[in-house]
């Protein structure tokens, strides 16, 4: 299925990183660790894949970049990020910016470090459409790190 197809549809739950968008996000935080990757899209040289679920495996201490499905399991991705970070992991989590979610509330928003969120529209993959949602990136600072009681948000591009 052409990417321009699943844009607009619900049969897809993937959308892969823009690469130029990873390439600033990764030269700040310097990512070791990709937990939902495919082998041709891994932007990590440490990556997990569909089959080895980055949900059950335990991700240690890297600087991890979460782009997860956006489907039903949003919510446990969220809370992993979460706990990864009090475990001792930096993660950024790439995710549809759904303000009005149970899972931003309970998982994002007063937990993450910083949110910033995407000025206008990403355009996922080969796409030459942009996505039908607006994006956000949630930082997770190790826990060992102070926290603000409210996260930041600032835009970006």
């Amino acid at each position: 299925m052409a990417i321009s197809t699943a844009l607009y549809s619900s049969r897809s739950e993937e959308w892969p990183t823009p690469q130029s968008f990873f390439d600033a996000l990764n030269k700040e935080f310097r990512f070791t660790l990709d937990p939902c990757a495919a082998p041709d899209n891994a932007k990590c040289r440490r990556f997990l894949t569909k089959q080895q679920n980055g949900l059950t495996q335990d991700w240690g201490k890297p600087r991890v970049f979460c782009n997860p499905p956006y489907g039903r399991d949003m919510r446990q991705w969220a809370a992993k990020c979460f706990e990864a970070s009090c475990a001792g992991a930096l993660v950024v989590l790439l995710a549809h910016a759904r303000t009005d979610t149970r899972w931003f509330h309970d998982w994002v928003y007063g937990k993450a470090s910083e949110i910033r969120f995407v000025k206008g529209r990403l355009k996922f993959g080969d796409g030459k459409q942009s996505a039908p949602f607006p994006s956000m990136v949630a930082v997770f600072q190790p826990c060992d790190r102070p926290r603000r009681r409210k996260p930041h948000a600032k835009c970006l591009l």
